[in-house]
């Protein structure tokens, strides 16, 4: 964090990493790849799954370029169908049993896809790939996660939150469909509101298991383009043409909030992290505030059961305490 009286954090902070076990979604490429090549270069072992093997391995083969000895294993994972979700978690399992497992970070997403599209399963994309599909993936690994100090999941959420609202009757935008202002918006304030009611239940039964979440700021990703569709719509040209120059920032400093999350001890049960620049969308992770929509219990609570049904995971004991 920064203040007057310490250093800004920076990369050089992650501290050793021997011995943890680290799954990162979305970790080929942006900010996730950036964080996944600071854990392992700093001895974690990182499960990095893409939605195809070759995604996955060529990702490796960029990391183990600067970090020769990393540790890393390449996996296949599509967020936004719940059979891989289901199949991957298995095959974490079944590698992997008992209490293995010492950060999840759920990072991928898509954003501003400008028409609607549905995933396999019949969820409007964004709000599939971005909450639905990180929320069963948490529920499959919870019992995989250590029930010990340090062990953390982190949610990647985003600055857009602050536009979004959880519309029961337009979850999936049948009735009105609007790329970033609705759909995108409202799955990243999902991802927020999830984090914080994770945090709510691990707490409800004493675990010692962090929920915490981030945002990068305006970082210079390909999210725009990562999804199946052509993001490159009014909005977002507007918005790079006026503020890239001035208020971006490269996915290596876009990825210090998510690795605050992650690793740094100053980091709370709830915490929230994104850039402490221009309004948030560049410099160094500090605390900044969450949207003010995703701290409504009842909201949250709604939002679970119906993420729950969704998706046909369960938390288990967690939810009993909904």
């Amino acid at each position: 964090m920064t203040t007057k009286r310490n250093t800004p954090w920076t990369a050089d902070k992650v501290g050793s990493q021997q011995g943890r076990r680290v799954v990162i979604t979305g970790a080929n490429s942006g900010i996730g790849w950036e964080a996944a090549l600071e854990l392992a270069r700093n001895g974690a072992e990182i499960v990095l799954p893409a939605r195809t093997q070759a995604k996955a391995e060529d990702a490796i083969a960029r990391i183990r370029r600067i970090v020769p000895q990393a540790k890393l294993i390449p996996e296949i994972l599509d967020l936004a169908d719940l059979s891989s979700v289901r199949a991957f978690a298995g095959r974490y399992v079944e590698r992997f049993p008992g209490a293995s497992l010492d950060l999840l970070i759920n990072n991928a997403g898509v954003m501003g896809l400008p028409t609607r599209e549905l995933t396999v399963d019949g969820f409007e994309r964004q709000f599939g790939t971005n909450y639905l599909g990180p929320f069963a993936l948490t529920a499959l690994l919870l019992l995989s996660i250590k029930p010990q100090p340090g062990s953390r999941v982190v949610t990647v959420s985003s600055s857009a939150s602050k536009w979004g609202k959880i519309d029961f009757s337009n979850l999936q935008g049948e009735r009105v469909y609007k790329p970033m202002l609705q759909a995108y918006g409202q799955s990243k304030l999902a991802d927020s509101v999830f984090a914080l009611e994770l945090q709510r239940r691990l707490t409800a039964i004493g675990s010692p298991i962090l929920s915490t979440a981030a945002h990068p700021g305006y970082a210079i990703t390909n999210l725009q383009t990562s999804g199946p569709g052509d993001s490159s719509g009014l909005v977002m040209r507007i918005l790079s043409a006026v503020l890239k120059p001035i208020a971006s920032q490269d996915s290596a400093h876009g990825a210090l909030p998510t690795l605050f999350a992650a690793v740094a001890r100053e980091a709370t049960p709830g915490g929230y992290y994104g850039p402490d620049r221009f309004s948030e969308m560049k410099g160094h992770p500090v605390p900044v505030p969450i949207a003010k929509a995703a701290k409504d219990v009842a909201v949250a609570k709604r939002l679970w059961a119906e993420s729950e049904r969704l998706t046909g995971v369960s938390f288990g004991v967690l939810s009993a305490v909904g």
